[in-house]
């Protein structure tokens, strides 16, 4: 009777494993992503991604301020696995809130050094350049008002009430600008320019694409955003478009991805990072959503339109200092525009 009992309980256990093995080597099926770049673009990549894989992606867009603060919240029981877009500063300051996996994909070696983390917490995808989107109607409305050409031109008492940009806060588009300004300055002066600054400022937006919007729309006169932003907006028919850039330097955003600490569809994660640095995916943006950011992986094609700012004077602008001052750095600039 043992034996038959030891036959029964083995063979149950041998079933038992293999039923796991099975559930295992399961192939993905569904994958859950924030992602930071714009919704046109997030849907086509998800949409690609389910022809070449067959796993399905469900994604909210939001900033990069809002994703960071919505993986801190859920840091104990994760809802997402991939964080999709937004500058690296934020997902540097992630990385040190041990909030991100560490994953080195295959699909990474081609990326230079520079364009990603060491250790395999984030890898950077896209590049874009920070400058001025113009509604030139406005311009021709104060002909004696010219295009801003510098950083301290958008203080001109002309300008006031006609600026909008990005909440530091919620967009790394505009923490991009608070850190420039500091690593251009030095801290104190930039934080100074910020709060001076402030007195210019229409409006903060949650979204760092929305300041060119606005500007094509004729809610401003200055956007202060991404350049290939108003690229897209000039392919889509706004003609009102004016593109221009401080001539003393500007800096650029690393638009990265990232796997989330504690992610529930790990396998699928992996398979995404693996897909999305390569050229199929890197080109979506030009071929199919106005997208014009300069790319990671060499050996994809950078799109023609956003060659054309390569010549752009850019700062030796330090991501690794930016991520790991983030935190204080907001809360300087939220002190000194509440004494504004």
């Amino acid at each position: 009777m043992k034996k038959f009992f030891a036959v029964i309980t083995a063979a149950l256990l041998v079933s038992m494993l293999g039923s796991c093995a099975k559930k295992n080597s399961a192939k993905p099926t569904h994958l859950t992503m924030y992602v930071g770049y714009v919704e046109e673009y997030g849907m086509k990549v998800a949409e690609e991604f389910e022809k070449a894989s067959g796993i399905h992606v469900d994604f909210v867009r939001m900033s990069a301020g809002e994703a960071l603060g919505r993986i801190r919240a859920e840091k104990s029981s994760p809802k997402a696995s991939v964080w999709y877009g937004g500058s690296a500063d934020s997902f540097i300051t992630a990385k040190g809130e041990g909030l991100l996996q560490k994953y080195v994909s295959p699909s990474a070696k081609n990326i230079p050094a520079n364009l990603k983390d060491a250790d395999g917490y984030w890898t950077g995808l896209t590049v874009g350049y920070l400058g001025f989107i113009c509604d030139k109607r406005w311009f021709d409305d104060h002909p004696n008002v010219p295009y801003p050409s510098s950083w301290d031109d958008l203080l001109k008492p002309e300008f006031k009430g006609h600026i909008i940009v990005s909440n530091p806060g919620s967009a790394s588009t505009g923490y991009l600008l608070l850190s420039t300004m500091c690593q251009m300055r030095g801290e104190e002066d930039g934080i100074a320019y910020m709060k001076a600054l402030n007195g210019q400022v229409k409006q903060y937006t949650k979204s760092g694409e929305a300041p060119s919007r606005s500007a094509a729309l004729g809610e401003c006169a200055i956007g202060i955003t991404f350049l290939h932003n108003g690229i897209r907006l000039m392919k889509q028919g706004y003609d009102n478009i004016y593109l221009a850039v401080p001539q003393e330097g500007t800096s650029y955003e690393l638009g990265s991805v990232a796997i989330i600490e504690g992610a529930p569809e790990l396998e699928a994660a992996k398979m995404f990072l693996d897909w999305c640095m390569t050229p199929a995916c890197l080109e979506i943006g030009q071929k199919h959503t106005d997208s014009y950011h300069f790319l990671s992986n060499p050996e994809a094609h950078t799109p023609d339109e956003a060659t054309a700012l390569r010549d752009t004077k850019l700062i030796n602008y330090d991501f690794i200092w930016s991520g790991e001052n983030k935190n204080r750095l907001l809360e300087a600039w939220n002190e000194a525009i509440k004494a504004n």
